[in-house]
């Protein structure tokens, strides 16, 4: 069965908004090659529909390595309110998203990776559908924007399954959920 391995930029205040804002001092070539591993092992992108805008209305126009990655796996895009989706290689997730979830996990491929979409990573570990959590922590405090659990969230226990620390400050922390 295929893995969901959501990949987050998050501040040491727990920031996962606008990471184009506050990332960049810290994004070196051994920040790149994280990144770059978070979609080496998969062969989809899981994407909410505030972040796959966002990235449509910038990847398609870009070049390199990562954009040829990005713009040529295939996106499933959670929406309940677009009707269609124009980005090469997208289609949409709606009805019984939880289904339709787990339906993608049991067809034969590679991982299934996330960057950003923080509401649907928090709602896919609640859900029991997430089987990764890869945080890149950046030692800056954003100070405001959306956290990734803004909202009240019951307990949940995760296990640590790796840590890296980076030159540049950033830790890397990759958890499973307990009991997975």
């Amino acid at each position: 069965m295929r893995k969901i391995v959501a990949n987050l930029f998050v501040s040491l205040d727990g920031v996962v908004e606008a990471p184009d804002t506050w990332t960049f001092p810290y994004f070196d070539e051994e920040v790149g090659r994280a990144v770059g591993e978070g979609f080496a092992s998969s062969d989809a992108l899981l994407m909410g529909r505030v972040n796959y805008q966002e990235w449509a209305a910038v990847w398609p126009t870009r070049e390199g390595p990562l954009a040829d990655t990005v713009n040529g796996i295939h996106k499933y895009v959670v929406t309940t309110t677009l009707d269609t989706v124009e980005w090469t290689n997208s289609s949409i997730v709606t009805g019984d998203v939880a289904a339709e979830i787990t339906a993608l996990k049991e067809q034969p491929g590679r991982d299934i990776a996330m960057s950003g979409s923080g509401r649907l990573v928090e709602w896919l570990l609640h859900a029991g559908l997430l089987d990764e959590l890869r945080l890149l922590v950046y030692p800056v405090l954003v100070g405001r924007g959306r956290r990734l659990f803004d909202a009240p969230t019951p307990q949940r226990a995760l296990d640590l399954l790796a840590a890296k620390t980076y030159r540049t400050g950033v830790v890397d922390l990759t958890y499973r959920p307990s009991g997975n």
